[in-house]
């Protein structure tokens, strides 16, 4: 990767950005015929999910990525439009696939504005799907996405970084990709955006049909408590989707929206396959975040609903901290993180006690585990290793995976899957994609799932997974 010193304002300068591309071009030589250029610059604050709707259209991949941490007021939110280069990978190795793609195409990068800018530079946004092949013929994802968008705006805090990445080869002209980047940075950075600030809940007017209704997940649950007893497995993960249609499409940025107000504190995505279909959900859980080589992951597994007063919220909370079932849950997600981290070198760190994750509508058992992590330890490499979580799997995983094909009537696809980014250092933040849903213009695919050990009762799992679905359900528009 080539760095060049900073040139102030060079995206809105036509002139100064045309001689730049120009010279890129004209560097390009028999052995590198193919140049990836990336500028970064402060902007005036924008809300990406605004650019979002603004830029971004339905035969375009993107990505959305927003955390807010209403206690300590750290938040960011990352909007990726367009793809400029992307890959799409299958098969066992498809997280080192993704990783040799993203450093070839850092080995051919140009870039300029990174000095001291938050989010500057290239960074690639990735969708892995639960299996590593597709399960069903019609997936909407493949196995593996990454892609290097075109635009990215990312506000963290009061600040706000845009990063525009285009392709230079011989072939291109210029002053057309001149032209284009300036007009959509005048398009982002110069308008007067409105605020989305409106929540309508329009589930009464929306249609639900179960994929596999509840008898049947409460006969699987049975099944899977007998082979539990017969020692084949110690733990599987049963997931539950509903069809929901709806008298209109649904709103993507509205129920993003939703969800970003009703769950702060939750990590609240959508990507897109460019072809009109979108993954979107609201997840507290954190698979992996690396920030120069610090590692945190977590470990979520157990979970309680919260009460109607604070009065039997907490009794709910301490009846969940006490629960011998719920605790060996967690206890075998933990042992499992902390087995695979050590395989790599890694010596995590943890809390012997786990502590409450308490959303809306649900608290969970949670212990963050973080560690020091080697330079030449690629997030890829790790987040090979972690997923599947026994928390969206099972122990043995092998077994529970084989087991799940088995049993689930619907595609995963990227339901319980790694969801993220990763930047030109090796920092990167990747979110598991439960409480979730597939919108496919009036009509959507709801998930959720349960963890089932012994002394799990089918009713409690059922009414769990519906305590779930409902958190995605309220937020469709």
């Amino acid at each position: 990767m080539t760095v060049i010193p900073h040139r102030a304002n060079l995206l809105q300068d036509r002139n100064q950005l045309h001689q730049f591309l120009l010279d890129c071009q004209q560097s390009l030589t028999e052995k590198d015929q193919t140049k990836i250029v990336s500028i970064s610059q402060e902007i005036v604050p924008v809300d990406p999910l605004v650019v979002l709707q603004e830029i971004s259209e339905p035969c375009q991949r993107h990505f959305y990525f927003e955390k807010r941490d209403p206690i300590s007021g750290n938040s960011f939110a990352i909007a990726a439009l367009d793809s400029a280069i992307h890959l799409t990978v299958a098969g066992s190795d498809r997280f080192a696939l993704a990783q040799n793609f993203i450093q070839s195409c850092l080995a051919r990068t140009i870039t300029i504005g990174t000095e001291r800018l938050p989010f500057s530079g290239p960074h690639f946004f990735c969708s892995f799907a639960f299996f590593d092949e597709n399960v069903a013929t019609n997936s909407y994802f493949p196995p593996g996405t990454v892609f290097l968008p075109k635009w990215q705006i990312t506000r963290l805090k009061d600040s706000c970084t845009i990063v525009a990445n285009a392709i230079i080869n011989r072939d291109i002209n210029v002053k057309i990709i001149t032209d284009n980047i300036g007009k959509n940075f005048d398009k982002i950075s110069g308008s007067p955006y409105k605020k989305i600030t409106s929540i309508r809940n329009s589930s009464i007017f929306l249609k639900q049909i179960p994929v596999n209704d509840a008898t049947q997940f409460k006969t699987s649950v049975k099944s899977a408590l007998d082979l539990i007893h017969s020692q084949y497995f110690s733990k599987i993960v049963l997931s539950q989707a509903i069809n929901v249609i709806s008298k209109t499409p649904f709103s993507l940025i509205d129920s993003l929206n939703n969800l970003r107000l009703t769950y702060p504190g939750c990590y609240v995505f959508s990507t897109s396959n460019g072809k009109g279909q979108n993954f979107i959900g609201a997840s507290p859980e954190r698979l992996i975040s690396i920030h120069k080589n610090e590692l945190v992951t977590d470990a979520l597994a157990g979970s309680a609903p919260r009460g109607k007063t604070e009065v039997e919220d907490a009794n709910l909370g301490k009846g969940l901290l006490n629960s011998e079932k719920d605790i060996r849950e967690h206890r075998v997600v933990i042992d499992f993180i902390v087995d695979r981290l050590s395989s790599l070198g890694i010596n995590p760190d943890f809390s012997p006690l786990p502590r409450l994750l308490q959303l809306s509508n649900i608290q969970h058992l949670w212990t963050p585990i973080r560690a020091r992590i080697p330079r030449d330890i690629h997030l890829l490499k790790i987040l090979a290793q972690l997923h599947p979580t026994p928390a969206v799997a099972g122990v043995p995983r092998d077994i529970a995976l084989q087991q799940i094909r088995g049993c689930e009537s619907c595609d995963r696809s990227l339901y319980a899957a790694p969801l993220g980014w990763i930047d030109r250092t090796g920092n990167g933040e990747f979110a598991v994609g439960i409480r979730s849903a597939l919108i496919n213009g009036d009509r959507a695919i709801l998930y959720a799932g349960a963890g089932i050990v012994a002394g799990s009762e089918p009713e409690k799992e059922l009414a769990e997974i519906q305590l779930k679905l409902q958190a995605l359900l309220n937020a469709l528009v």
